[in-house]
């Protein structure tokens, strides 16, 4: 990957909303490259979404987020994908990873309810042949997503100084 390709995908990580036009101008290309680059990314699949972070709560809308630990059991020949596969396609799902350490999965739901959520886990991911375990845990206050710090009341903090 060439220099001009990483600085248009770190802008675009950074906002998303950014125009190939002030992109082109922020990097002194055209504007033409600009928009090749993007394309090619977005077809060889390293562009995968543009998405929007909502503070779903500054609107009133109440949703529950949690993360399960899942421990499952690998299968032959595939590993852990097949199982992995097979939880991530549910849309309750909103991302997922394999972990190193006491558990094989992290699992990121958002629901309505903690009693949606808890359906979920007891009628769907822990009926899935090959998982051994599930331990659930709520999410009571999110401070920090995808880099982006979710309530920034920060006041100048500096001291006053008098003469």
């Amino acid at each position: 990957m060439n220099d001009l390709t990483r600085e248009i995908l770190e802008l675009l990580e950074d906002n998303a909303r950014l125009t190939p036009e002030e992109i082109a101008v922020m990097l002194d290309v055209e504007v033409n490259v600009v928009r090749q680059v993007i394309r090619e990314m977005e077809d060889k699949k390293v562009i995968l979404g543009y998405i929007t972070l909502v503070n779903w709560e500054k609107v009133g809308e109440e949703k529950v987020s949690a993360l399960i630990e899942v421990r499952i059991t690998p299968q032959r020949d595939v590993g852990f994908d097949a199982v992995a596969e097979r939880i991530y396609r549910f849309p309750e799902v909103r991302s997922m990873r394999l972990m190193s350490g006491t558990y094989d999965l992290a699992v990121f739901l958002e629901g309505r309810s903690m009693k949606e959520i808890s359906n979920f886990v007891s009628t769907k991911l822990a009926t899935i042949e090959g998982v051994v375990s599930t331990t659930t845990h709520f999410v009571l206050k999110t401070y920090k997503q995808d880099g982006v710090i979710m309530e920034d009341g920060e006041e100048d903090r500096r001291l006053v100084i008098s003469p």
